[in-house]
């Protein structure tokens, strides 16, 4: 690959040519498993590009075919699957300096692809409204890399998965063409880039539907039994008419690793970390005694744009709080069954005991709420790490192998045919995060 000739036909374009910056600009969170840090090891881009706008990323894309350089896209690098690891090397395209919000209007913003979902959040609350859901990584991860690698989050108790219909109305992007052009997907034609790992498409900018502003209390209740805390989530899950944000369960010992929440949740307790809307609080305490559970923590509404502290201990923030305390610890992928009784749950908690420990994040899938799980892993081999996923599976609990880098062998399955169609048309050289997927391959050009 020409590097040089790449270089010199982008004059005034910030670009980083520094092996230390680029290795950084070439790093994600993969280090969660202890299955991908070997095989991504040493894997960086040559350069990393920073685009101000969308014709920087025109003239990127334009100079990045010409020479056959592969392009990796990158937000904040905070996905988990070296999504923004680079196999091929080429240009690292951070995408950070695109943070413009063009508009925002009742229920819908429109917004360029390195926006700070934070910052989305504070903008839209100007005018009454809030991001639907978003990972726990919200103040400092993109919404494209969001739009590009995530799910769910925060927020999917109430309106289920980035891929639901409705709640991401367009997409725009640029093509790897030799000629690249800008493509405007709207309605169901966005679910042709939206979690495709950034293989067909640049994302510059993001039409995405808005939800109400409620003022969100943070609640701990801890349990003497775990399953009395998941019957609980489940339950908190199905009163629709209480407005939750946030339904996260942990058995013991994971509160432990909550170092600063350790004061409310006493040793050998488990526990469910809430965001529920203040007007439905009221409601919540004959709930927790139902199901014998006792309110340790509650905090009122924060002031607008300051943001939730009890979310940064939930969904993927639980590993990183595991892990800063036994690095040996990693995690699974998991959805539950639809099974109002929770056996499975029930099951997978009694049969691997501490070696799995459990941990429920409750959502919306189908408009039915159910119990979707990261499950914190002892590690010991990748061969225990793959019977245990391979147990799950064989009882019906569906894994999203969050160890693999190919698209493939992680939660898809296989890539949806129409992300392949438009895929083909868009990237015909196959320039776009190659090597992440096993039916596209890549032919670098020296």
């Amino acid at each position: 690959m020409n590097l040089n000739a790449l270089i010199d036909s982008l004059p005034g374009m910030e670009i980083i040519t520094d092996p230390t910056q680029v290795a950084k600009l070439s790093q994600d969170y993969h280090t969660f498993s202890p299955v991908l840090v070997p095989k991504l090891a040493g894997k960086v881009g040559d350069i990393a590009i920073r685009p101000s706008s969308e014709a920087e990323v025109i003239k990127v894309a334009t100079s990045c075919a010409k020479h056959r350089v592969p392009v990796t896209v990158r937000g904040a690098g905070t996905g988990n699957y070296g999504q923004c690891v680079p196999l091929y090397g080429g240009v690292i395209l951070d995408m950070t300096r695109m943070h413009n919000i063009p508009w925002v209007k009742p229920g819908v913003a429109r917004v360029e692809a390195g926006v700070k979902l934070a910052a989305l959040d504070k903008k839209a609350s100007y005018c009454g409204w809030e991001i639907r859901m978003a990972p726990s990584t919200y103040r400092t991860a993109t919404i494209g890399g969001f739009i590009a690698g995530g799910s769910g989050g925060i927020g999917s108790i109430q309106y289920g998965l980035l891929a639901d219909r409705g709640n991401l109305l367009a997409l725009q992007v640029v093509t790897l063409e030799d000629q690249p052009r800008v493509i405007e997907l709207r309605g169901d034609d966005v679910q042709k880039v939206n979690h495709a790992w950034g293989i067909n498409g640049i994302i510059t900018e993001i039409e995405i539907a808005l939800g109400p502003a409620y003022p969100w209390a943070e609640v701990i209740v801890t349990f003497p039994d775990f399953m009395a805390a998941a019957r609980f989530g489940q339950a908190l899950g199905n009163a629709d008419g209480m407005i939750k944000k946030l339904i996260s369960i942990f058995a013991s010992p994971i509160p432990q690793y909550f170092t600063s929440l350790r004061q409310y949740i006493p040793d050998g307790t488990h526990a469910a970390l809430l965001m529920v809307a203040e007007s439905s609080l009221e409601l919540l305490p004959g709930l927790v005694q139902q199901h014998g559970g006792q309110i340790t923590y509650q905090k009122p509404a924060q002031e607008p744009g300051k943001g939730g502290h009890l979310a940064e201990f939930t969904w993927n923030h639980t590993t990183l709080h595991a892990r800063t305390v036994d690095t040996s610890i990693t995690y699974l992928q998991s959805m539950f069954p639809n099974d109002k009784s929770l056996e499975m749950v029930e099951h997978m908690y009694h049969h691997f005991g501490d070696e799995v420990m459990m941990h429920l994040e409750f959502f919306r899938v189908n408009g039915v709420v159910i119990p979707g799980a990261l499950q914190l892993v002892r590690y010991t081999t990748e061969e225990r790490l793959n019977e245990i996923m391979r147990y799950h599976e064989e009882n019906g609990v569906f894994i999203a192998n969050p160890h693999t880098y190919i698209i493939e062998d992680g939660g898809r399955k296989v890539i949806d045919p129409e992300q392949l169609k438009f895929k083909q048309m868009v990237d015909p050289h196959g320039l776009m995060n190659p090597g992440k997927s096993k039916v596209l391959s890549f032919q670098s050009q020296n």
